[in-house]
């Protein structure tokens, strides 16, 4: 059996990553939780895991999945459903488990196709270019790129037309705020915003009904597989989660990639000659999304570790990405690193369906802006987001000349 570490020392450095500064630069602070061990446990009795090996085998898992919805209540979200910006979530891929979990995945992922993904390379290289026209001399490289960009290709692929898009960025904003946090505050603009959302989807989606179109939307209204298709309900929850949870990793991205290459001008080379693999590393070396969290919904055995149902599980990918026992020098950049798969998206089924369309658009941006805009460079006054699961920045000032 795996040892479960609890001492003084976990709680300070758990305690100190809840802090501006921990979040900010995490990074130490996962090396000697590692060293500690695989798992250690927080105060409140969650089993935080930290190397490579052991939140690969939690996300596989599949006996460890979401929060059961029959236990928000325990977590003082008895009224989840009453609130859109909730609903929204809890009831999308993102919180459902099997076989609920399995149906509406392959479902989705019939439409929501690798060639659908592709297809929209033309568009997404337009879009980029017109943003870069955009940003000359000083910017806010956030509000400027790396936010329009992941907005405007979603809405591309969902067919929403251009004069409609801008609307989306205030509103996706708003909502996928209770991805770092859930008060009254932010559900007072986070509702009205998925509600809004949810709204103009449902008129798209029969507006296709009544003239299907080569968009996303029309193949998820028209697709049936073996007798079943989503339900109105389904539909609209699928594409408001490709718009509230695609814009966190494809940003984020976006924008702490950029902080990296900055800071390396010397791999730019690498970044040109091969951008599916440095995008591959960026994702592991400062990943969007800093941990995954599981609950055991049966009796299960993982890396030693046995839980009962109910067990929460965080596992700290962010800490995976930088485990010298699966990287060598991990915590260095290095664009020729061969194989370097991290656990930035996941794994398991739960893997991130919108993975492929979140390297696609950061495996064209990256050579594109150092081409269009060699002389890019960081200005004063960046500002990381203050969140221990979603690493980025909320302002990132740039200079373009």
């Amino acid at each position: 059996m795996a040892d479960i570490v609890e001492s003084r020392e976990v709680s300070a450095l758990l305690s100190e990553l809840t802090t501006p500064a921990g979040r900010a630069d995490p990074y130490g602070h996962y090396t000697r939780l590692r060293e500690l061990g695989a798992f250690v446990r927080a105060d409140d009795g969650t089993l935080i895991v930290t190397r490579f090996a052991e939140c690969a085998a939690v996300a596989r898992d599949h006996k460890l999945g979401k929060m059961p919805v029959e236990l928000l209540a325990h977590a003082g979200l008895a009224d989840w459903a009453d609130h859109p910006a909730l609903y929204g979530y809890f009831t999308s891929l993102l919180g459902i488990n099997p076989p609920d979990h399995t149906r509406l995945r392959r479902l989705v992922s019939s439409s929501f196709t690798a060639r659908r993904v592709q297809a929209l390379r033309p568009a997404t290289e337009r879009m980029i270019d017109e943003l870069i026209d955009e940003m000359d001399g000083a910017a806010d490289f956030v509000a400027a790129f790396a936010f329009p960009l992941p907005c405007n290709v979603i809405s591309e692929l969902l067919g929403i037309p251009p004069a409609d898009r801008a609307q989306f960025q205030h509103l996706v904003q708003d909502w996928s705020a209770v991805l770092d946090d859930i008060t009254p505050e932010v559900l007072s603009k986070a509702n009205p915003a998925a509600k809004a959302v949810r709204e103009y989807l449902a008129a798209l989606a029969a507006e296709r009904r009544r003239r299907p179109r080569e968009d996303l939307m029309s193949a998820l209204v028209g697709h049936e597989e073996a007798g079943d298709r989503l339900t109105e309900d389904e539909l609209l929850t699928m594409a408001g989660l490709l718009f509230a949870a695609g814009f966190e990793t494809t940003t984020n991205l976006l924008a702490n990639g950029l902080v990296a290459l900055l800071e390396h001008p010397e791999q730019r080379p690498d970044l040109v000659a091969d951008p599916a693999s440095a995008v591959q590393e960026l994702l592991r070396y400062d990943s969007p999304v800093q941990n995954i969290d599981r609950t055991a919904l049966e009796p299960t055995t993982v890396a030693g570790v046995t839980f009962e149902p109910g067990d929460r599980i965080v596992a700290y990918t962010g800490s995976a990405n930088r485990d010298a026992r699966r990287f060598p020098d991990p915590d260095r950049l290095d664009l020729r690193r061969g194989d370097n798969t991290s656990l930035s998206f996941g794994g398991g089924m739960h893997y991130c369906l919108g993975a492929p369309m979140a390297k696609l658009e950061a495996e064209i941006a990256f050579p594109r802006l150092f081409e269009r805009r060699p002389g890019l460079g960081l200005a004063a006054g960046a500002q990381r987001r203050d969140s221990l699961t979603i690493r980025g920045f909320d302002v990132l000032p740039v200079v373009t000349q």
